[in-house]
């Protein structure tokens, strides 16, 4: 059984950092893929960025450049360093796991977890 815990954010001043952590449970860890996800208020859960098993990475246009994702097979963990941030980045993150890349990028999962908020001020 899947289990995932997001961890990391909070309120910060445009052009600030966040690095957000997902600890992840259930799956082979090493074997699976990773994404992290983001839902504004009144908006849809959107892809933000994702990482293979064998750590390829896919990025939203709105995020190149300034987050980038990574994992600790050891840990369990994968992280997402958010730079120059922006008011438009606000929002509630999400991570989630599957041994398919492809199923990642698509992020139709029926278990999410509390998600961590992050709050960027102008």
């Amino acid at each position: 059984q899947v289990h995932l815990v997001e961890s990391g954010g909070g309120l910060v001043q445009g052009g600030g950092s966040l690095r957000l952590s997902c600890a992840a449970s259930g799956l082979l860890f090493s074997d699976t893929a990773m994404g992290w996800y983001r839902q504004a208020p009144g908006k849809q859960r959107e892809l933000v960025a994702a990482i293979s098993s064998i750590r390829n990475t896919n990025y939203a246009d709105s995020v190149k450049g300034r987050f980038t994702i990574s994992r600790d097979n050891a840990k369990n963990t994968v992280y997402l360093q958010m730079n120059s941030l922006k008011p438009e980045d606000t929002a509630v993150y999400y991570c989630n796991q599957d041994r398919s890349f492809g199923a990642v990028l698509a992020g139709r999962f029926d278990y999410w977890g509390q998600g961590t908020q992050v709050t960027v001020s102008s």
